[in-house]
């Protein structure tokens, strides 16, 4: 029961994640820490310091945190489903978070600039997520789609889909993204097929494709820099 629980008034001041937050910053908790304090409270036999590392070690670490269902987590012993939501809830505003720039007018003059805007939102996914960025005339960012959630070696995306989702924002251009859960970014053969399929349908069309960027973990290629498009 949650009376039962350890509180992080229970435990030691060492491992009082909140007061070391307010002490030193957030930028200087562990992985652990941060995510007790989401936590709030352990088991009847350990802290939730102590709950929260061991999720860490059955999930894998942080990216596979990421990426586990409710199911999953309310697995862990300790974790009920107010405990498991409250993660996916950290987890979803972080993700928001990661595409609230969109919500400034962001203009793409490099790939850079998307490999930017979308390297934290796609580097921690343990499946492929084929995205597409949607541009005005002047290259300001008007929108974004997930279109594809494929395994974790293939996404399979329709160009219909893609410049169906183009045609609804008015889009002059676009620009396709997907990540490689490997952390390589090294375009596949069939990423080079479907660039070159999506480029045609779209010189047919009347809409662009600019680029098609992949991102790997803090590493990113172009197509369209490459001369693979």
């Amino acid at each position: 029961m949650e009376s039962h629980n350890l509180t992080l008034r229970d435990v030691p001041n060492e491992e009082r994640p909140r007061e070391r937050m307010m002490q030193v910053g957030a930028q200087a908790l562990s992985n652990a820490e941060l995510l007790a304090i989401l936590l709030r409270t352990g088991t009847y036999q350990e802290s939730a310091v102590h709950l929260a590392q061991r999720m860490l070690s059955h999930s894998g670490g942080l990216r596979s945190l990421v990426d586990m269902s409710l199911e999953q987590l309310t697995e862990i012993k300790g974790i009920g489903s107010a405990k498991g939501l409250q993660i996916q809830a950290s987890i979803e505003l972080g993700r928001r978070l990661a595409r609230s720039v969109l919500n400034d007018t962001v203009m793409v003059r490099s790939p850079k600039d998307v490999a930017d805007l979308m390297m934290e939102e796609l580097r921690y996914l343990q499946k492929e997520h084929f995205v597409c960025l949607f541009l005005n005339t002047k290259n300001h960012v008007v929108g974004q789609e997930t279109l594809s959630m494929g395994s974790l070696n293939a996404a399979i995306v329709h160009p219909r889909e893609v410049f169906r989702a183009a045609i609804k924002r008015s889009s002059a251009s676009i620009i396709c993204v997907h990540n490689h859960p490997s952390g390589d970014p090294t375009p596949s053969s069939e990423d080079i097929q479907l660039t070159q399929r999506l480029v045609e349908a779209g010189e047919i069309i009347g809409i662009d494709v600019l680029d098609h960027i992949v991102i790997g973990d803090q590493a990113f290629i172009s197509l369209k820099e490459q001369g693979l498009m």
